[in-house]
C-alpha cells in the first residue's frame, strides 16, 4: 500500500491528555476523501504504525485531521504522538479506510461516544447535520476537562442535539443509557465508539429495544473477551507456496510468518484494524478478534493472522 507523505501544521489541545494534530499533504495533489468513520495508519515512528480516526472537515481535502489521547499503559503509539511529534514535523499515512460506515439515508441516528471515542462520532454527526438528517449525539466522558472538542459540540450548528453526560459512576451511565434507548424512532441506527466496557454497556442497553443489525461499533482495542481459550500449537500450510509451518502455543500466526520472512500486511497486531485479514481455504479458524462480523466468523473463510489461530490442527491459508 503506498503511502501520502503529510506535515503537521497544527497540534491543540482538546482536553486532559488529548491533543488533535492537522495534517496537510505535501506536493500538489489532492487528499483521499473518505467518509466519515474512516481512520488512517500512521507512522508515528520507531517501526510504530497506529490507526486514528479523521475527525476533521471532510470537504477539505488539503488536511486531515486525527485526535489522540495519551494513554497510561500506551504500547508506544500515543507517546509517540504526544512526545516526539511536533508542529512541523513529516509523517507518513496510508489511505483513508473504513470498517465504520454511516447509514446516511437512515430516518434516525443515535450516535454515543465514550471518551476519544468521540473522534469517528463527531464525523458522523457533521455529515448528518451537513443532510439535514435527524439525529442525537450522546458523549461519555470522565468529566469537562476530558471532553474533547467542547466548541464544536456546544456551539456548532447541531449543539441542540448534542447531550453530554460528564463524571457518571457505572450504575449512572447505565441509567442514562436505558434512558436513551427506552423508546427510539423505528429504524433507528446506532453507533456506538468507546472504550471497551462501556460499549459492552451501550451494546447490551441498545439491543432491548434495537435490532442487532442497526447497531454498529468501533473498536480501539481488541475485545478482551474474544482473546480467551487455550493456545495449543497448530500448522500453518501457505497455499501459493506449498510451504507448511508450525506455529507454537505462545506464537501467533503473524509472528511464524515474519520469522520465516514471509510478506504479509498488518498494522495493529491486536485484530481491530483488519489489515491482516487473509482468506482461510482450509481448516477451522479460531476466531479471537474484534473485526470480523459474526457472520463471516460463522463462514470460516477469513482470519485475523495477528491474533487468531486454529480449532484444527492445520489451516490451509492463501498466501
Amino acid at each position: 500500500m503506498s503511502l501520502i507523505n503529510v506535515k503537521v501544521v497544527k497540534i491543540a489541545s482538546e482536553g486532559e491528555g488529548i491533543r488533535s494534530f492537522l495534517l496537510r499533504k505535501t506536493g500538489f495533489f489532492k487528499l483521499p476523501a473518505y467518509e466519515p468513520g474512516a481512520h488512517i495508519d500512521v507512522h508515528c515512528g520507531e517501526g510504530i504504525i497506529r490507526q486514528y480516526s479523521l475527525c476533521g472537515d471532510q470537504n477539505d481535502r488539503h488536511h486531515y485531521m486525527i485526535a489522540v489521547k495519551q494513554v497510561e499503559l500506551s504500547r508506544g503509539g500515543s507517546d509517540l504522538m504526544h512526545l516526539s511529534v511536533q508542529e512541523g514535523d513529516r509523517l507518513e499515512i496510508g489511505s483513508p479506510r473504513n470498517n465504520f460506515s454511516l447509514y446516511e439515508s437512515a430516518p434516525h441516528a443515535v450516535l454515543l461516544a465514550g471518551g476519544i471515542g468521540i473522534t469517528p462520532i463527531i464525523a458522523m454527526a457533521d455529515r448528518l447535520n451537513a443532510l439535514g438528517r435527524s439525529f442525537e449525539l450522546h458523549y461519555f466522558s470522565r468529566g469537562p476537562e476530558h471532553t474533547a472538542f467542547q466548541n464544536r459540540l456546544l456551539r456548532g450548528s447541531f449543539a441542540t442535539r448534542v447531550s453530554l453526560h460528564e463524571g457518571l459512576d457505572v450504575a449512572a451511565t447505565k441509567a442514562r443509557l436505558k434512558a436513551v434507548f427506552a423508546s427510539p424512532p423505528p429504524r433507528t441506527q446506532v453507533y456506538i465508539c468507546g472504550p471497551g466496557l462501556f460499549m459492552a454497556s451501550a451494546e447490551s442497553t441498545a439491543l432491548k429495544t434495537i435490532p442487532a443489525a442497526d447497531i454498529k461499533l468501533e473498536r480501539f482495542a481488541a475485545n478482551p473477551a474474544t482473546n480467551i481459550g487455550p493456545t495449543a500449537p497448530f500448522q500453518i500450510e501457505l497455499a501459493q507456496s506449498e510451504t507448511t509451518l508450525e506455529v507454537g502455543a505462545k506464537e501467533t500466526i503473524l509472528d511464524v510468518l515474519q520469522a520465516h520472512g514471509i510478506d504479509a500486511a498488518f498494522s495493529c497486531e491486536q485484530g481491530v484494524c483488519g489489515t491482516c485479514v487473509t482468506r482461510a481455504l482450509e481448516g477451522e479458524p479460531d476466531h479471537r478478534d474484534s473485526f470480523l462480523s459474526p457472520k463471516q466468523r460463522r463462514a470460516n473463510q477469513q482470519i485475523c493472522l495477528c491474533v487468531s489461530r486454529s480449532k484444527s490442527s492445520k489451516l490451509v491459508l492463501e498466501l
